[in-house]
Formats: C-alpha cells, sequence, structure tokens
C-alpha cells in the first residue's frame, strides 16, 4: 500500500508516468470511465478548499467511483476532540482511498501510520501541497514540452506557500533549473528550503525586484499572501499588495513565458492578465482533475 504525503515519495520516474498518464486520460477521458467503479474516496477536509476538493471529488467521479466525506471540521467528530489517527482508522472502513487537507503541518503523515487505506496529503499547514505540486508539473510540460532547463520565479508568499516548498523540491531533482526567489525579505522561502538548494548546488536567486527579473524567466509562479497564515493582521495588510502582476508587468517578459497561479487569486494578479495567452492558471487549475485521476488510479492499482 502506498501513500503520497510528500512530493518525493514519489521518484521522478513516478512522476513521469503519472504525467503520460493524466495526459493518455485527457486524450481518451472513456478509457478511465469505470476504473474505479465500486470504490469510494473519502475526503476529509479540516481546512477550507474549492479546487483542491473538488477536483479530488471531480476525479473520483469520472472515474466511475464514489465520494463520502465532510469539508469543514465543525461538521466531523475532531470537533468533539476525535484523534487524527481515529478519523482515519474508522473512515478507512468505510472507503478504499482517503485525501486529507489538515491545517497542521505533519497531520497527513499521522494519518497514514495508522491509516489501512491509502492516504493523499491534499495540503497541510504551510508544509506540503503534493497533489497541487504534480498538477503544476503537469501544466509546466504540457506548456513547455519538458521539465528540465528552465529558470523558474516564484513570486509572493514563499515563506508559507506550501504550493511553493512543494515545486522547489521537486523541480530541484530535473536538469537545468534555476531558480528566481522573489519575495519582501519578511517572506522569504525557508531555509529548509535554501539549504536543499546549497546542497544540491542549484542556481538561485533571492530578490525584492519583480521587474527586474522577469525578463530571465521561462516560468513565473505566482503566489497570494496568506492571511490565514499570519498571527498579526498587521504584517498581513502590509504585505498583501507587496507583488502586483499587471498587463504593463507583463510587457517586460519573454512572449514565451507562462504564468502559473495555485488559486485561489486575491488582487496578485490583474483580471487584465487573464486574456493574455501567457496566462495559464485556468489551465492549470483544470490540468489537477486528470492528474489526480492519475494518481487515484496509481494508487489503488486499478
Amino acid at each position: 500500500m502506498r501513500h503520497l504525503i510528500d512530493i518525493l515519495d514519489l521518484t521522478c520516474e513516478e512522476i513521469d508516468e503519472l504525467l503520460d498518464t493524466a495526459d493518455s486520460i485527457i486524450e481518451n477521458p472513456a478509457a478511465y470511465a469505470t476504473r474505479c467503479a465500486g470504490k469510494k474516496l473519502a475526503t476529509l477536509f479540516f481546512e477550507p478548499s474549492t479546487r483542491t476538493r473538488l477536483s479530488f471529488e471531480a476525479a473520483m467521479y469520472e472515474l466511475g467511483g464514489h465520494v463520502i466525506g465532510f469539508s469543514d471540521a465543525a461538521n466531523s467528530s475532531s470537533s468533539k476532540g476525535e484523534s487524527v489517527s481515529d478519523t482515519v482508522r474508522v473512515v478507512g472502513s468505510y472507503a478504499d482511498i482517503i485525501a486529507m487537507r489538515h491545517f497542521k503541518e505533519g497531520a497527513p503523515m499521522v494519518a497514514a501510520m495508522k491509516s489501512t487505506v491509502p492516504i493523499i496529503n491534499a495540503g497541510d499547514g504551510g508544509h506540503n501541497h503534493p497533489t497541487q505540486t504534480l498538477t503544476d508539473l503537469l501544466t509546466i510540460r504540457r506548456e513547455k514540452g519538458r521539465l528540465d532547463n528552465l529558470t523558474v520565479g516564484f513570486c509572493g508568499d514563499l515563506k508559507f506557500g506550501r504550493t511553493v516548498h512543494s515545486l522547489i523540491s521537486a523541480l530541484s531533482r530535473y536538469e537545468g533549473i534555476r531558480f528566481v526567489l522573489v519575495s519582501p525579505k519578511e517572506l522569504q522561502v525557508p531555509d529548509y528550503i535554501k539549504d536543499l538548494l546549497t546542497e544540491k548546488e542549484l542556481s538561485f536567486i533571492e530578490t525584492t525586484d519583480l521587474e527586474s527579473t522577469l525578463p530571465e524567466m521561462d516560468i513565473l509562479y505566482m503566489t497570494r499572501v496568506q492571511k490565514e497564515r499570519f498571527f498579526n493582521e498587521e504584517d498581513y495588510l502590509r504585505l498583501r499588495d507587496s507583488y502586483i502582476l499587471t498587463p504593463e508587468k507583463m510587457r517586460l517578459a519573454k512572449q514565451t513565458l507562462s504564468v502559473l497561479h495555485p488559486l485561489p487569486r486575491v488582487n496578485e494578479i490583474s483580471v487584465e492578465v487573464d486574456d493574455d495567452p501567457r496566462a495559464c492558471y485556468f489551465r492549470q487549475a483544470k490540468n489537477g482533475k486528470f492528474v489526480r485521476m492519475a494518481l487515484i488510479c496509481k494508487l489503488l492499482e486499478v
């Protein structure tokens, strides 16, 4: 039995296999329409979500399976004090696979230690979000045709952004990747990410200036400043508008640039950018369903 807690749980070969399966699903969805007939996915979302939860549910339905679960911890027995371990042991009696989002880092790992069915980490605090990373990798490969020899910029909240941490970890295993890390000093990537890049002798720069580095980028990964990760609202209000991508700034970029965003967006990308063919974030969100279909098939071995 396999779980997916961290993107590094998968080898590069396994990632390529999942992306190939996702491409196959996009090209021939009918071939996968009954792969999970008779199977049930439980979605245990202790933290709010729209895209991740709904894309998991859509993925399972389009594989011919069924979905149970909850989208609010207040509607679960955790509100009565039930532990994560007990919850997954019970839910594992009703479902064949579990997708879990939790506000505490490490909660899906704890769940995997006790679960009798595969656990998929659908995001844990500010730590990891491996299925979003698979979505990002599929989008990059479909837009660029490769996952190597790219200059990838990350902009915004790089401290608390679990999608950023996961994607940097994944891309660090591919050849010729250069990272440009754009953020306010208060929201720079954690030391463990920088240590990873240094250990692998990968090229990266940290800067507060988006405009001067934008022309170098093949990929720009924008993120929102996450209010829910701040203890101090004053700090959030001070930092939330640090970077706003506008059509004027897009004129500085390559015509081949691809702009990604894990969504939801607040105001860090102007709506006027949506009509630019380089804006990939809505295609990216759609890709999430296909890659989660591929992952469910892999973990259930169907």
